[in-house]
């Protein structure tokens, strides 16, 4: 059997739309300035997606998205990688969105779907709590009188100026038990909703949440919901950091062929080719793990080549900065160019929402 990897009509569009967004917001300034905003984001870029339809793209047709497969979902999310923006598309839309499309009830559907869809409204997914480890479930959250939740969440992604959360709370069962958790929806300012922002490594926003007896409305579903979603939003974060280390490459190639040092290009000295070509092969390899992962989409087999994919990725973009960051010397890690932003991105995807032994372990079937 002969595979094409040839992107069709559609996904070039789809990646052209997404270069040419780059092309037309982002330069390392408007970066820092974006991420500066109390959001970590742009409003005005978040909108302009929107109106190009990248933000309803991910979400079904039936709910007024372009059900983005595989394919599509890493061409896009590459092209985003590369250009290091900093919307968060996958935590808003590919997680807590189309979580939300999938459970939530009719009522609620009809007040709020149409303006998530749009990028009118936010939501983000409230599921960790401080005794989570690696992804394992540890819910102390409870639910009290039907319809209350009290407790705490410490981590909460793409968490500033959201409109709503939803969020895990268990009716029975102690803390670490997988079983007698639900999803509930709890809309930003409800009383008893006390939220604390901070940034994590790569400068997004992210939030702490204390629930005091807040009222929420249930969610159809409970974790299978939640990780029916999940290879989806995975695939996406791995094909981000690809994005970002073939900009790191590019970068870098660009300056050890310029910089001179004892009089000749710091790109002709044979030890540095070597450690470039060992990265370039790195990267090659990523990019074909991504690809056995887009073909397994059909099949029972994509949750665990989503995971092996991110097991390497995870563990070896990190390696991969560190590299690209020591070719630049000193100002590899300013603020002035990309080479940092891009290591702290790789960083913060390499541990959310878990460690790469802990997806390598799942690929393994150890996992505890």
């Amino acid at each position: 059997m002969t595979l094409n990897f040839d992107l069709s009509e559609d996904e070039q569009m789809l990646k052209a739309l997404a270069e040419r967004f780059v092309a037309d917001r982002y330069d390392i300034n408007r970066r820092r300035f974006y991420q500066a905003g109390d959001n970590g984001f742009s409003a005005d870029n978040w909108a302009l997606l929107a109106e190009l339809g990248l933000v309803a793209a991910p979400f079904d047709p039936e709910d007024g998205g372009a059900g983005l497969d595989a394919t599509a979902i890493a061409v896009l999310f590459e092209a985003l990688g590369k250009g290091l923006v900093v919307e968060p598309l996958i935590e808003n839309v590919l997680v807590a969105g189309r979580l939300f499309a999938a459970t939530a009830p009719a009522a609620l559907r009809e007040q709020w779907l149409e303006d998530v869809v749009a990028g009118r409204r936010r939501i983000a997914l409230a599921e960790v709590e401080f005794g989570s480890r690696d992804g394992k479930s540890w819910v102390e959250t409870r639910v009290i009188d039907d319809d209350h939740l009290t407790g705490e969440k410490s981590v909460v992604p793409a968490a500033g100026g959201v409109d709503g959360f939803i969020v895990t709370a268990r009716r029975s069962g102690a803390a670490g038990d997988a079983a007698g958790i639900g999803l509930w929806f709890v809309a930003a300012g409800t009383p008893g909703l006390t939220a604390r922002h901070w940034r994590l490594a790569d400068g997004s926003v992210v939030a702490s949440l204390s629930l005091n007896g807040v009222s929420a409305v249930p969610l159809d579903g409970g974790p299978d919901a939640l990780g029916a979603k999940s290879p989806l939003a995975s695939l996406a974060r791995s094909a981000e950091a690809i994005g970002i280390m073939q900009r790191l490459l590019d970068e870098t190639l660009e300056y050890l062929r310029t910089r001179q040092q004892f009089g000749v290009a710091l790109g002709s000295f044979q030890a540095i080719q070597h450690r470039m070509a060992t990265q370039y092969a790195v990267l090659e390899q990523a990019r074909a793990l991504v690809e056995v992962a887009i073909v397994s989409a059909a099949s029972t087999r994509f949750a665990s080549a989503v995971d092996g994919a991110r097991a390497f990725i995870a563990e070896a973009s990190l390696t991969f900065g560190h590299e690209m960051i020591q070719f630049h010397g000193g100002m590899g890690v300013s603020d002035e160019l990309s080479i940092g932003h891009a290591h702290k991105r790789l960083l913060v995807l390499s541990r959310w929402p878990e460690s790469p032994g802990a997806t390598l372990d799942r690929v393994a079937g150890i996992a505890a």
